[in-house]
């Protein structure tokens, strides 16, 4: 089974490729960067080369595919666009990758009390324009079952783990590891009470197997297996690196550690969400459950 993957150098794309390629399926990869296409070619993934805005690439690409997963970018109209093209008509699958940033609120640091969303309830996105971007890429993704296209999308909250293909760091934990290691302080903003849904990287890549051997077109599946907040974060951290107790910082604090943007919607922000189709339609049993015992036990420190 062929499989095309978009982003296959990054970590959620190159990671879902190496998972795929362990199956036993045969992935091509795009890449855009020659030394990093000889790298996944030692992977057993081949290389494809181009970029997003090459549009009939990609629908060729697609049109010669099993299967295509779009792990480059959430915020592509275009590019899935061109991916649906080359599947309409085939009833072959396309997963497009989402993350939960798209429901997240600006709570700096605190909570916001709301209940946990389940992806079987109605999806409505947080009130930044670029929030409202992302829901209509996910929608122009679904719309895609009226041409006879598997389409599904994967909602991905903060990822833990090393990661399995070229790229080993995710975004959240690395981004607070490396902070903390330069300034001897592991902070959190605020109360540090807000919290995001997480899962292990591992558990991402065996959800998107599962969903192209046998979701349902149409469907929204949240690839969480857990949740945490970021002081909880923070402390495992500190612990991990005996840096006594994590600390508070406030707006200005963190801004200059991480920049406004980084430190206000992926530290500050709050995402809750649980899986409720993906155990139930597609029997994901996830084998990790906690960010903070991964930090505490197995993230390697460098």
């Amino acid at each position: 089974m062929r499989i095309f993957v978009t982003g296959a150098s990054g970590f959620i794309g190159g990671s879902v490729a190496y998972y795929l390629h362990a199956k036993g399926y045969e992935v091509h990869g795009l890449v855009r960067d020659t030394k990093k296409a000889e790298q996944l070619e030692k992977l057993g993934i081949k290389p494809v080369m181009g970029q997003l805005e090459d549009t009939q690439l990609l629908t060729a690409e697609a049109m010669h595919a099993d299967g295509v997963v779009n792990a480059a970018s959430s915020m592509d109209k275009n590019a899935v666009l061109a991916l649906v093209e080359g599947l309409k008509g085939s009833g072959k699958p396309l997963l497009h990758s989402s993350g939960i940033g798209m429901v997240s609120r600006d709570v700096c640091g605190g909570s916001t009390q709301l209940p946990v969303l389940t992806d079987d309830a109605p999806i409505v996105p947080g009130e930044h324009p670029a929030q409202s971007a992302m829901r209509n890429v996910e929608l122009a993704a679904l719309d895609a079952v009226q041409n006879s296209v598997r389409a599904m999308v994967i909602s991905n909250p903060l990822i833990y783990g090393v990661g399995l293909g070229l790229n080993p760091s995710s975004i959240q934990v690395p981004m607070m590891l490396k902070q903390a290691q330069a300034s001897g302080i592991s902070g959190y903003l605020g109360e540090g009470a807000n919290r995001w849904a997480t899962v292990h990287v591992a558990d991402m890549a065996d959800l998107y197997w599962r969903a192209l051997e046998k979701g349902a077109g149409g469907a929204f599946y949240f690839a969480a297996s857990g949740e945490s907040s970021f002081a909880e974060i923070a402390e495992a951290i500190a612990r991990r690196l005996g840096l006594g107790a994590a600390r508070s910082l406030n707006m200005d604090e963190a801004a200059a550690a991480y920049g406004e943007m980084a430190a206000r919607y992926l530290l500050g922000s709050e995402s809750r969400v649980r899986s409720e189709r993906a155990p139930l339609e597609l029997d994901w049993r996830p084998q990790y459950h906690s960010v903070t015992n991964w930090i505490e036990q197995d993230m390697p420190i460098t």
